[in-house]
């Protein structure tokens, strides 16, 4: 009876840890390279600035160019333990001697990087846990933007946490990761930010397809509009994995 007793708390425990919500920091980070310079960037990446980032306590999450990538773009995903870790992790980053010599022979050849954009990001409550893939096969990774109407962010997060990942998953397509932004301006409307994995462009574009026409999708989607449009706008970036990405 006392070793039976004694699993079942075991069991609760493991249930409790295994329900504990992500509160890391998430930050998106996306590199426009100057012409001719995002190959420099992904080699500097891949010798010397991950390895960096972790020395400072940085976490590389994924690391992603995009397919149709006409503004030379990088874009890559750091967590941190939250924000002031964040802040700090950075500084030293940048006093960092290795790092600075690293940046000085990079751009001895000219400046790699033109412009730097970054949206702080927490997991959603319905996100699947965030980790490395098991597999080192490269999949298509989409990354889509939801900007909803006024006020209704919750509704939309309603949506996907009841009804859309699951018909995701349906459809053949996988959830990597979910999120809500932090925006600078707490006027400012979050945005659902998230990860999706497919076997190749073309096919998410076909699993969309039929996801779009599945009727558990619009009974869902005209339910949660029933009082009028949720989504103002949605963004659509497919994307391949670097050789450096732990999410591929």
């Amino acid at each position: 009876m006392k070793k039976l007793f004694t699993l079942l708390l075991l069991f609760i425990s493991i249930q409790m840890i295994a329900k504990k919500p992500d509160s890391r920091y998430y930050e998106l980070r996306v590199y426009y390279c100057h012409p001719g310079r995002l190959d420099a960037l992904i080699q500097r990446f891949t010798n010397h600035t991950t390895k960096i980032f972790e020395k400072h306590g940085m976490t590389n999450v994924g690391y992603w160019i995009p397919n149709n990538n006409e503004k030379n773009a990088l874009y890559y995903i750091l967590s941190y333990p939250n924000q002031v870790e964040r802040d700090s992790s950075w500084k030293r980053f940048g006093r960092d001697p290795e790092w600075r010599e690293v940046a000085r022979k990079s751009e001895e050849s000219g400046k790699i990087v033109a412009k730097v954009e970054s949206t702080f990001m927490m997991a959603t409550d319905f996100s699947p846990k965030i980790k490395p893939s098991s597999k080192s096969v490269d999949r298509a990774i989409e990354l889509r933007t939801y900007t909803a109407t006024p006020n209704n962010i919750d509704n939309i997060l309603a949506r996907f946490r009841n009804h859309t990942t699951k018909l995701f998953k349906k459809h053949g397509m996988t959830n990597i990761a979910y999120f809500k932004t932090i925006e600078k301006d707490p006027s400012v409307q979050p945005r659902l930010v998230y990860l999706l994995a497919h076997n190749s462009e073309a096919a998410g574009k076909a699993s969309f397809d039929e996801f779009r026409k599945d009727p558990n999708w619009i009974k869902a989607r005209d339910e949660s509009e029933k009082n009028g449009k949720i989504v103002d706008k949605v963004e659509s970036i497919y994307m391949h994995p670097t050789t450096f990405s732990t999410i591929r």
